[in-house]
């Protein structure tokens, strides 16, 4: 077990990009309770978070039931749009995902994990419609743990996996994901394509602007630990 190595992948704006129906079932949660609609940046800016964290920085004004008609409303349409849709085309990959994924999982002794916001439901849909499951040995999701940026998610990752966590790495889009990777004792590579600036990622361990350079630097990381 001491020889393997984990690379813990967030989803949203990581792998894939769902944005068009976050922004779409957000609209649909606030305007089904007569609430002023977020605007994009700060919709994107909570994506990461699970949403009951999400709804009450979106919505502070709102008392504890109205968040909760919240978080209920937006998974009805997010639900809703990716059943019309279909989740591959709601969630689509990012270009090179699917390559990188599959370099990384040939190392015999890597393993691919995923820490998400998503509920199991959610994840589901989307390793499914891409058929990349299989790539992830272990699968954190918002149903089991708190929010990002607590630790737990790593953490319960590291467990299932026996794998140390000089020996991990986090990659993900937001400052979410830089934090919990730290507070777990995590390196972190952050990814310039997904939801927040590159200024958020300022705290990462390395940064990506495209997937193509995602191996080289888990590597580099690797070889300096």
């Amino acid at each position: 077990m001491s020889d393997l190595r984990l690379v813990v992948f967030d989803v949203d704006g990581t792998l894939v990009d769902s944005q068009g129906d976050i922004l779409g079932a957000m609209a649909a949660a606030f305007g089904g309770l007569g609430l002023s609609v977020p605007g994009r940046a700060a919709v994107l800016d909570v994506v990461g978070l699970s949403l009951d964290h999400a709804m009450a920085r979106l919505a502070p004004e709102a008392d504890a039931a109205a968040q909760a008609e919240l978080v209920r409303r937006y998974r009805a349409a997010f639900a809703d749009l990716r059943t019309r849709r279909g989740a591959a085309e709601s969630a689509p990959l990012y270009p090179g995902a699917r390559e990188a994924l599959e370099r990384l999982a040939a190392a015999p002794e890597v393993l691919l994990g995923l820490a998400t916001g998503k509920s199991r439901r959610g994840l589901d849909a989307v390793l499914t419609a891409h058929g990349i499951g299989h790539h992830f040995v272990t699968q954190q999701v918002a149903d089991h743990h708190p929010s990002k940026p607590h630790p737990a998610m790593l953490r319960a990752a590291l467990d299932e996996t026996g794998v140390a966590p000089e020996r991990a790495i986090m990659v993900g889009d937001t400052r979410y994901d830089i934090e919990m990777a730290r507070a777990a004792g995590v390196r972190s590579v952050g990814v310039r394509w997904g939801y927040q600036p590159e200024t958020a990622l300022g705290g990462a361990d390395a940064q990506a602007a495209r997937f193509a350079e995602l191996p080289g630097l888990i590597d580099a990381l690797w070889e300096v630990a």
